[in-house]
């Protein structure tokens, strides 16, 4: 029996391109935002009801004093078991739904209806985003409409690098541990996050939070 869908996102291959982002908006008809310059090549500045994916850029200095420039490619995790999902039952049926086949947790029009900020914090990773005209809540759907059609998500299908990967959950967390082990020859703390609780899987070489606040629950 399939263990559903999972996407790796293996964070050494990434160049924050940010293909995968335009691709997410312009598959799902997502609007352009308007967004300001403020000192970084991050843009817009989180994910929203309109920017569902989005390339984090993070930038610091190590412990040995040499500095770092990190990329993370933000969306959905689609948690095995996903407290976004248990919170919006909590207040009215069918506001989000979970795909039996792939596993993708997918909001519905009924979603307007849960507390946004109730919602938003029982969220590990906080990326439920409310639209603030219809009120419905929003974020990543795995391209759940593309996937039941024997297509990849649109924003695997957009990565030059092969940062992406999308395929049975199996064989998925199997490359992420073959992939995990390599890095670690040259990255001690290489490891992929949360790997045993969510679908979208990232590979990271250094401590999670130099990330992203949120990149790990």
């Amino acid at each position: 029996m399939s263990n559903g869908k999972s996407v790796l996102v293996d964070t050494s291959k990434c160049t924050a391109c940010r293909g995968c982002q335009i691709a997410c908006k312009q598959w799902n008809g997502l609007p352009g935002t308007k967004t300001q310059q403020v000192g970084t090549y991050q843009n817009p500045q989180d994910v929203s009801a309109q920017t569902w994916k989005l390339v984090r850029f993070s930038e610091g200095v190590k412990d040995n004093g040499k500095p770092y420039w990190y990329f993370f490619t933000e969306q959905c995790r689609h948690c095995l078991e996903p407290p976004c999902m248990d919170t919006i039952a909590g207040y009215v049926d069918g506001g989000a739904v979970r795909d039996k086949e792939t596993g993708a947790v997918v909001f519905t029009g009924k979603s307007k209806d849960a507390p946004f900020e109730d919602v938003r914090n029982s969220c590990p990773y906080n990326i439920p985003r409310q639209d603030q005209k219809t009120k419905v809540l929003a974020k990543c759907t795995m391209c759940l409409d593309r996937i039941t059609n024997n297509r990849i998500p649109a924003c695997v299908l957009s990565c030059p690098t092969g940062a992406m990967a999308f395929g049975e959950r199996d064989a998925i967390l199997d490359v992420a541990k073959k992939r995990v082990e390599e890095l670690k020859k040259t990255y001690p703390k290489a490891v992929a996050l949360d790997a045993d609780q969510v679908r979208v899987i990232y590979i990271v070489v250094d401590d999670a939070t130099k990330y992203h606040k949120f990149a790990a629950a």
